[in-house]
Parts: structure tokens; C-alpha cells; sequence
């Protein structure tokens, strides 16, 4: 039974993951638009940050999911 649910948290965490990753990618094309106004970038390249952060911990949460699952 515990396998299962961490297999669902793997799954889930692995989602967020990805959501984050392509919102920074956007992020990131929006902040190199020179043709955005300055704070749409400036305020484009600070999500993009925030997001590359989330990306990071969804990842590695999705990992120990994974590795837990595995026992």
C-alpha cells in the first residue's frame, strides 16, 4: 500500500515538476523579448527564477518518491 502512494507522489511530483520547467522556459523567452516593456522582463526573469527553484524541488521530491516506491 505504501508503495502505491508513493508511486502517486512520484507521479505528482514529477507533473509539478515539468509545469515548472515549462513555465520557466516562457518565463524566460518573455524576460529576452526586447520588445517587453523593462519591468514585464525584469519581473518575467524573476519568475523564471522562482520557477527554476520549484522545478529543482519537484525533481528531487519525485526522485526520493521514486527511490521510496522502490523498497
Amino acid at each position: 500500500m505504501e508503495s502505491i502512494k508513493q508511486g502517486a507522489n512520484y507521479v505528482a511530483e514529477t507533473v509539478q515538476g515539468a509545469v515548472s520547467g515549462a513555465s520557466k522556459e516562457a518565463n524566460k523567452e518573455v524576460a529576452k523579448d526586447s520588445n517587453a516593456p523593462i519591468g514585464t522582463r525584469m519581473s518575467a526573469a524573476k519568475d523564471a527564477l522562482g520557477d527554476k527553484s520549484d522545478e529543482s524541488s519537484h525533481d528531487a521530491k519525485a526522485s526520493a518518491h521514486k527511490e521510496i516506491a522502490k523498497n
